[in-house]
């Protein structure tokens, strides 16, 4: 409860603490709902324009120096219902995952207040900019992590997706936050709503306009797409394996090579056009072991991939390690016993027998596959590297690859939920992206769906069409208006036929979105600072006056 003082000041107790507490950790696990989870494949949707308003009540009443407190909760309790799997990667993995986040919006909810105390009126309005802003910036650092940005939950709601090709994700996310930081104002005054929109009825009829032009615009888009003829249909074989490559050893990468060699022979016998596992499918460095043949059996091993290549009749795409000498001037294997290598997560097209394109993974995932911070984090260095963690060294090219005509490019593994990442293949020339993960380490359906419909948007954004070659799940095609096709079943060893759409860039022109990029979220980093500043100097010379 809150208190009047006689001096007419509002004082706050426990309750009022605890009131606050329980709304934020209800809003973070109805939030958590509109994302496909533990109750429901696809998610529920439509709770992404209702999860927030408690957020922003709480946000309205509440003290300052409680904000980043409220932020590091619920960022925390979100992050654990939402991303619950991820204590199958690793035990470190949820904790990791819930700090971070849950430190990014420890800086959040500050700046979400500093707009509802300087802005006024208009602070609905700059915070949902500033939510916009925080969605790009908490993906654009070191630890990038876009799981969870709001505008996902609505990927199965076509229509409101198709803004994408303009906007971006950042569209879509905009639009959900705003009537919910708008509708939480009256809400957290304890005004009548009829009363509120009476008096803004303006900027309500505003947002009805452009929500019914946001459906509408995006329905015709979005007919458009699905009547548009491709200029080309592409047969893919895609063999998913249902194998954890995270687990080595010669006995496993044996045993998953002859699984996989089994059913490219079958899918063969379709005549595709080209031949896709997943990523790092097959594990011993075909780059490595063919220059510094070190270890017999793994030396074999890749003797046997590199003669089944050459007796396939289409190119096969497959992720696997390359291995090079970290210092050229030095033998491959060290006095000391260690390897003088360094290692890539890379992407080859093998063809004829010989390695014909090969694209390094620039996008890795923190924590586990990078860390640049050994020198002045050494402690959690040294963590991590005891718990088994591994780095790979990153690439810096984006890597356009071209098969009978078709050009492609491969974001691997979570490379797809990054649109500027997926943008730059796009105006380098790529027809169509070719998505290559393993996700079977997590054992969780909801993990693979969650990954994989955030693929949706890549594809819409860039009006190309989008294929998932997993070793697990979600293995599909996405076409340029954001429909999923012939989705396999989940944690299912099998093989299948694509025939793949394709829509020759040199036919389509590129979308606002494949040219500007994040355009939006820039713009949501300058209108939030910029509204901050002056709602901040306004603050102050009012308060001169009234002195």
């Amino acid at each position: 409860m809150v208190q009047q003082t006689d001096n007419g000041k509002k004082q706050r107790n426990l309750g009022t603490y605890c009131s606050e507490v329980l709304l934020l950790l209800a809003s973070s696990f109805v939030l958590s709902l509109a994302f496909p989870g533990f109750l429901s494949k696809s998610g529920f949707g439509f709770l992404a324009f209702i999860a927030l308003v408690p957020v922003f009540v709480v946000i309205h009443r509440t003290r300052p120096a409680a904000t980043p407190f409220y932020g590091f909760f619920y960022g925390f309790m979100f992050y654990l219902f939402f991303n619950y799997w991820l204590r199958n990667f690793h035990p470190l993995a949820i904790f990791i995952v819930t700090i971070i986040k849950g430190g990014e919006m420890a800086l959040l909810f500050p700046c979400l207040k500093m707009a509802d105390s300087w802005c006024k009126k208009w602070s609905w309005l700059v915070q949902a900019f500033i939510w916009t802003a925080y969605s790009y910036l908490c993906q654009s650092w070191f630890a990038g992590y876009p799981y969870g940005t709001i505008g996902y939950a609505l990927w199965n709601y076509l229509p409101l997706v198709q803004i994408a090709s303009i906007t971006g994700i950042w569209g879509v996310n905009l639009l959900v936050v705003m009537p919910q930081a708008f509708l939480a104002m009256p809400l957290a005054r304890r005004e009548s709503l009829k009363g509120w929109l009476r008096d803004r009825r303006v900027w309500a009829i505003a947002y009805a306009v452009g929500f019914a032009l946001w459906l509408v615009l995006g329905t015709v888009s979005w007919q458009h797409w699905k009547r548009m003829t491709p200029d080309r249909t592409w047969k893919v074989a895609v063999v998913q394996h249902n194998a954890n490559s995270w687990k080595g050893g010669y006995t496993t990468y044996k045993r998953n090579f002859n699984n996989l060699r089994k059913m490219s022979l079958e899918a063969m016998t379709k005549n595709p056009d080209i031949l896709v596992w997943s990523e790092t499918a097959f594990v011993p460095s075909v780059a490595w072991h063919e220059n510094y043949p070190t270890d017999p059996d793994t030396s074999a091993l890749v003797e046997e991939f590199v003669n089944f290549g050459k007796e396939l009749s289409v190119p096969l795409i497959t992720g696997n390690p390359e291995g090079v000498l970290a210092d050229p001037s030095l033998p491959p294997e060290l006095e000391d016993g260690e390897w003088n290598r360094d290692d890539y997560n890379t992407i080859i097209m093998f063809d004829d027998g010989q390695i014909k394109q090969t694209y390094r993974k620039q996008h890795l995932v923190p924590f586990t596959e990078h860390f640049p911070y050994e020198k002045t984090m050494p402690h959690l260095y040294n963590i991590l590297k005891a718990n088994d963690y591994h780095w790979w060294l990153t690439g810096t090219e984006s890597v356009v690859f071209e098969s009978d005509g078709i050009k492609f490019s491969t974001p691997i593994c979570f490379e797809d939920v990054f649109g500027d990442l997926n943008a730059e293949f796009v105006r380098g020339g790529a027809d169509v992206l070719l998505n290559m993960t393993n996700d079977n380490w997590s054992q969780s359906e909801a993990s693979e769906i969650q990954h994989g419909v955030m693929a949706i948007y890549r594809s819409v954004e860039n009006r190309r069409t989008m294929i998932r070659s997993t070793n697990s799940g979600l293995s599909c095609y996405i076409t340029p208006d954001g429909q999923i096709h012939d989705d396999l079943p989940l944690f299912k060893a099998l093989w299948h036929i694509f025939d793949v759409p394709v829509y020759f860039s040199s036919a389509h022109a590129e979308t606002i979105y494949t040219r500007y990029g994040d355009w939006l979220a820039y713009l949501s980093i300058w209108v939030s600072v910029l509204s901050l500043v002056v709602g901040l100097v306004r603050t102050i010379v009012t308060r001169r006056k009234q002195r």
